[in-house]
């Protein structure tokens, strides 16, 4: 899957892998902060 994608060349390719890349991480740190709080919250109940 990742590997069968075209190495990019141009510069601007690069920051756009790099931008879907931190969209995806931030998107995972954000479904496990939210993750997190709701244990949290339903652990002090």
């Amino acid at each position: 899957m990742l590997w069968s994608d075209p190495p990019p060349h141009k510069p601007s390719d690069l920051l756009r892998a790099a931008q879907t890349r931190l969209r995806r991480v931030g998107w995972v740190i954000a479904a496990v902060v939210v993750f997190v709080l709701l244990m949290a919250l339903s652990a002090r109940r």
